[in-house]
Formats: structure tokens, C-alpha cells, sequence
């Protein structure tokens, strides 16, 4: 079965890595997410919605001026942003996202808080666990076609 995370994203992060010109989640700590997980974003306010998906990847940890050297051009970031993002961390995590794609229709907060009482945005991520109400709404926004990944493997299975 496939596993499923939420993670909150600013809305700029978020339209890169669904345009493809930004390839990995750069994180402060690791994320531990295993590759083929699907990965949903939450763009914070003032949007406030779940905007797409991608399919994790592999994830890298190193000295945060290795991870700029091997991601620097696909992270989405100038390099004083990303040394001033990592600024006192002696490790930075970055998990490649494939296949990005925007939903047809974004999940906004009211519908999120009502399907899920008391649902808070994550502050880092959140596993949604198979047949929990969260998991079931946003992959009930996929269309047939989105339904499958691009390698033709079900993201539903």
C-alpha cells in the first residue's frame, strides 16, 4: 500500500516544485520518508489549501554546503537563502520529489477542518495512516488519470 504525508509549504515553494523547476524538499532535520510515498502540499496563508502531490524519492543528508553543491540549482534558492535557512545546522536533509502534480481542484481549510475536526496544518509533516478521513479526501481529489503514477504504478494500491 502506498504511504501518504501532508507537509506545509510556502505558496512559491510549492508552484516550483509543481512547475518542475524545483526537485527537492529541503528540510532542517530529516524527514524520514520512504521513496514512493506520496507526498501532498499544503500551501500556507493566505492560500490555505492542499494544492498537489509528487512521489518521494531518494533522500540525501550532508554538510549543508555539500546538499547546495549537489541541489543548489534545483532547490529553488538563492545560495544566501539556503545558508541563511540552514545557518547553525551541521546537517541538512533534501528528499527528491518526482512526478508534481497539481490537483484540478485544491482542498481548502474549511473543507480540511471539517472532514478532520480540530486539523492543524503541520509544522513539519504528518503520516496519514490507510482509511483516515484525511487520506481519504485528498486522494478522493484525484482524477483517474492522476491516480496512477507516471511509471504506471497505482498511488491508490
Amino acid at each position: 500500500m502506498t504511504k501518504h504525508v501532508l507537509i506545509s509549504l510556502e505558496e512559491r515553494h510549492a508552484n516550483n516544485i509543481l512547475a518542475g523547476t524545483k526537485t527537492v524538499e529541503l528540510r532542517r532535520r530529516s524527514m524520514h520518508v520512504e521513496p514512493g510515498t506520496l507526498v501532498w502540499f499544503y500551501v500556507k496563508k493566505p492560500m490555505a489549501c492542499v494544492v498537489g502531490f509528487a512521489v518521494a524519492g531518494e533522500r540525501y543528508a550532508a554538510a549543508p554546503d555539500n546538499v547546495w553543491r549537489k541541489f543548489g540549482k534545483v532547490s529553488g534558492l538563492e545560495r544566501k537563502e539556503f545558508m541563511d535557512y540552514f545557518l547553525g545546522c551541521r546537517e541538512a536533509s533534501a528528499m527528491r520529489l518526482d512526478a508534481p502534480t497539481r490537483l484540478h481542484k485544491y482542498v481548502g481549510l474549511a473543507e480540511l477542518r471539517a472532514t478532520v475536526p480540530g486539523f492543524h496544518p503541520p509544522q513539519f509533516y504528518v503520516r496519514m495512516p490507510d482509511e483516515s478521513p484525511l487520506r481519504d479526501l485528498l486522494t478522493s481529489y484525484l482524477s483517474k488519470r492522476q491516480a496512477t503514477h507516471r511509471a504506471g504504478r497505482k498511488l491508490l494500491s
